[in-house]
């Protein structure tokens, strides 16, 4: 361990420890009119700021004579912003929120701004569906892997019934989790369902990553060897498990940034498996996959009831996602473009999933 390593350590260690030692301190907190308070107990610190998405750049805090730092900002927009502070240069998530999204290398963490009205993601008075954790062997990696399922409202009452299946996938860095504590997934659901905007649908949840993968996941080899274990050893494994239609109609894969150019290249390389694709702020197949992939539009037209892609004009890869449109309008391939405001962050994807999982499964037998 490198000098500057122990002693980003060690300040650690005395935020943490400080933390405990002032139990009282209350961090964030949100106001009536929607701004919040930051707090952070840490008296031999130097300079200490946050970093939160409804505000520019790092926020300097003030400290008083306890060592307590605290800054009010906003007010926001209601929705779930990711923040951390700043410690003397060291980036930490506020110790006594335990409201966190891990990512595999970092972690933030998050404050939720309510609107005046229930937002779509939040818990509401509905009836509510249900998250199975597992843990899977994956033949084709050789592994052990995670799997998160959402199962619906009254899933398991009617022993016959065959829901319909979405494979919703996750972005470089997060895991199989993601979807479900910070994108809403289930929630969003069971909003939609009780107001019959969305059809009843099972949510399988895979993790992205696979050995076979570089850091960041996004190579060929990644997606390559996680579409070998999806088609595989994950939807095996659902239809083992669960009481899900087996049938390409009532099957729809989408994902985000990694999930989303996964959810491209699994989807139109397996038109046999799937014919609802969606994608968010995608990161898109290169330009040689993308011939290969739609190659014959009229095959394309043929089997795939909706293809939709999403993206907001700030984020980074939103040219890449034009360049893919503007394919796609070139090949005459029936799509759906959705392009809004928004960069690069789960604020406009929890809206995605809210907009795209209505339009699922309402093609007739």
């Amino acid at each position: 361990m490198s000098l500057r390593e122990l002693k980003y350590a060690v300040l650690a260690f005395l935020v943490l420890a400080a933390a405990v030692c002032r139990a009282e301190v209350v961090s964030p907190e949100v106001h009536k009119d929607r701004r919040v308070t930051f707090r952070l107990h840490a008296p031999g610190a130097e300079r200490v700021g946050v970093k939160v998405q409804f505000a520019p750049d790092v926020q300097p805090m003030a400290k008083d004579g306890d060592g307590l730092w605290s800054v009010t900002l906003g007010p926001a927009e209601p929705d779930i912003h990711e923040y951390s502070f700043i410690v003397d240069g060291l980036e930490i998530p506020d110790p006594v929120n335990p409201v966190v999204k891990v990512w595999r290398r970092r972690s933030k963490s998050l404050v939720e701004v309510p609107g005046d009205r229930p937002m779509f993601f939040e818990v509401q008075d509905v009836p509510h569906g249900a998250i199975h954790i597992h843990k899977y062997r994956s033949r084709s990696l050789g592994v052990t892997r995670g799997l998160y399922i959402y199962t619906p409202p009254g899933y398991g009452a009617e022993a016959k019934v065959k829901y319909p299946v979405m494979f919703l996938l996750h972005g470089s860095g997060d895991t199989e989790d993601t979807w479900a504590v910070v994108g809403r997934a289930n929630v969003i659901l069971d909003n939609l369902i009780s107001q019959q905007k969305a059809a009843p649908m099972v949510i399988v949840m895979p993790y992205g990553h696979t050995p076979a993968g570089s850091v960041v996941g996004l190579d060929r080899r990644n997606t390559s060897s996680f579409e070998r274990d999806l088609i595989d050893d994950v939807i095996p494994y659902v239809e083992r498990n669960y009481s899900v239609s087996s049938d390409r109609r009532h099957r729809a894969i989408v994902g985000l940034s990694m999930g989303g150019g996964q959810s491209l290249s699994v989807g139109l390389g397996n038109l046999d498996s799937f014919a609802w694709i969606g994608a968010f702020s995608a990161a898109a197949p290169r330009e040689a996959a993308l011939k290969k992939l739609l190659g014959d539009p009229n095959v394309v037209n043929e089997s795939v009831e909706l293809l939709w892609v999403g993206c907001g004009r700030k984020d980074f890869l939103f040219d890449a996602n034009m360049r893919f449109i503007d394919e796609l309008r070139a090949r005459k391939i029936k799509h759906v473009a959705h392009i809004t405001g928004g960069a690069h962050e789960w604020r406009l994807w929890r809206r995605y999933l809210n907009e795209f999982a209505p339009l699922l499964f309402t093609t007739d037998e």
